[in-house]
């Protein structure tokens, strides 16, 4: 297993301009929040590897990682998991503005914050919706049960029958 880092050392880690690098290391991109449900990384590390070269006056960066990823389905709310690939990049340049692109809020001086670079990047890498399966049934809007294990016919509403306390909204006309 590669060496934990949080933070890395870019003036050891490349040392001279036009010099490349390459080094394997397990991040903890920590716990992602979307919508009041939590995700993470399953084990709590990831395998990553960030390749670096040293410009002129500053450092071009990549890292790259995939992993197994953990939390609720967004239709059914049951336990998900799912594996998301993180290819981001990154160029920092003394002198530049970070509306130009040309400054990395991940890079001060020769330190690189790889814990909150990786944190960033897998909220950008994650899917637009975080599901259990493909083809996950989500909630019964009435009774709130799980689609995908119950007979559909078990969930036929005296709502969905005209019956129930909201039938009279369905006699509106919108003309």
């Amino acid at each position: 297993m590669a060496q934990r880092a949080d933070i890395l050392d870019l003036a050891r880690f490349v040392r001279s301009p036009g010099e490349g690098s390459r080094v394997d290391v397990d991040v903890d991109p920590g716990e992602l929040t979307f919508g009041d449900q939590t995700y993470a990384v399953e084990g709590g590390a990831a395998a990553a590897r960030v390749d670096g070269s040293r410009t002129a006056a500053g450092y071009a960066l990549r890292l790259r990682f995939e992993t197994p990823v953990e939390g609720p389905c967004v239709r059914c709310l049951e336990g998900a998991e799912m594996g998301v690939r993180v290819d981001a990049r990154e160029v920092d340049q003394p002198g530049g503005s970070e509306e130009e692109g040309l400054r990395s809020p991940y890079v001060d001086g020769d330190e690189l914050d790889l814990a909150a670079w990786a944190h960033d990047a897998l909220a950008l890498a994650m899917p637009a919706q975080f599901l259990c399966r493909a083809d996950c049934r989500g909630l019964c809007p009435v009774c709130g049960a799980s689609l995908n294990d119950s007979d559909p016919a078990a969930h036929r509403h005296e709502d969905e029958a005209g019956e129930g306390p909201m039938a009279k909204l369905r006699e509106i006309r919108f003309d």
